[in-house]
């Protein structure tokens, strides 16, 4: 089960192309001007079995994912589970936002589940003072597009490049 507050089709704002997006219940990094601030509170959303969330993904065919929030790495288990489930039946993208950095998460299980089958990671606390309305895909300076596969196979932290450019 996942908490979400809602679950937005077609958005373009969440990563590039078409996007099925989903915003989960629950934050504790409560970074001051952010602008999903009625995500913060844990439950404040609907339960949503994974198998119900993957039937409306994939009722999609031409949109890909993108898990935000609050912050998925709150429900990272839940997340795993479908993210697992778009993977095995589909070859859409998915993207994640979280407030942790990548760094943070490599030594949590639940966290590294989830990552197996993300491909991009935007991560990073939302910082007011480095709100940049210019950046693509983020709200400020500090964060980042983590190319997820390349990260884990390199050891290191790869940017994210859009293809094209």
């Amino acid at each position: 089960m996942i908490n979400v507050i809602k679950v937005l089709h077609d958005t373009t704002v969440d990563g590039p192309g078409f996007r099925t997006s989903i915003y989960c219940a629950g934050c504790r990094h409560r970074c001051p001007g952010c602008h999903n601030q009625q995500t913060w509170a844990f439950g404040s959303g609907t339960d949503r079995s994974t198998d119900d969330l993957l039937q409306e993904i994939l009722a999609d065919p031409f949109a890909d994912v993108t898990f935000t929030g609050g912050d998925p790495l709150f429900q990272a288990e839940g997340f795993a589970e479908l993210a697992a489930r778009i993977k095995a039946t589909s070859d859409k993208t998915i993207w994640c936002y979280t407030g942790f950095r990548y760094e943070e998460l490599l030594h949590n299980t639940a966290a590294q589940q989830l990552l197996k089958h993300v491909d991009v990671l935007v991560d990073g606390r939302f910082v007011q003072d480095l709100r940049d309305e210019d950046l693509l895909f983020r709200g400020s300076s500090n964060q980042r597009l983590v190319d997820v596969p390349r990260s884990r196979r390199e050891g290191h932290v790869v940017p994210w490049q859009r293809e094209g450019l």
